[in-house]
């Protein structure tokens, strides 16, 4: 079973969706945002209240309880599990290699204070130059390979403090 959706309710309650299941939802439009919804022979009445259409959260108002519910897609649900949220204070303490390759380039030492999306290092993989930026502002505690270093797959390479 795959999800196509992750509907999340007041910040407590999590439901996943598939996009066959929704679209099989008995809903009727009435009026402008309000909808008659019919499910397990149960008569509903829905309204949205408000819409924030780029972060995909709504309030919804449903038989006269307001729910704050955020709605979202498997894109959506990959960029979070990359941590590439939008909005979201990077926490980052470490930086590992994505894949195999050659260190060519170290730009930083420990101890040193670096600033979001400065240079830290190239690695070299499949014939291609990778650029590592700093992917928050801090102090560097340590760097654990040297220039000519071969690294592994998930090897960490550096580390804030």
């Amino acid at each position: 079973m795959s999800t196509d959706f992750k509907v999340k309710v007041n910040n407590t309650f999590s439901f996943d969706l598939e996009k066959d299941s929704v679209s099989q939802l008995d809903a009727v439009s009435t009026e402008k945002d309000k909808f008659h919804i019919l499910h397990q022979n149960q008569s509903y009445n829905a309204e949205i209240i408000s819409s924030d259409f780029n972060h995909k959260q709504y309030t919804v108002k449903i038989n006269s309880n307001t729910y704050a519910v955020t709605i979202s897609n498997k894109l959506d649900m990959l960029i979070k599990e990359m941590g590439f949220e939008q909005g979201v204070t990077k926490q980052v303490n470490s930086i590992k290699a994505p894949m195999p390759g050659l260190i060519l380039e170290i730009f930083i030492t420990a101890g040193q204070i670096v600033k979001e999306n400065e240079a830290l290092l190239i690695l070299g993989a499949m014939k291609m130059e990778n650029s590592f930026l700093s992917p928050r502002e801090g102090t560097i505690k340590s760097v654990l390979v040297s220039v000519g270093d071969a690294v592994v797959k998930g090897q960490l390479l550096i580390e804030f403090e």
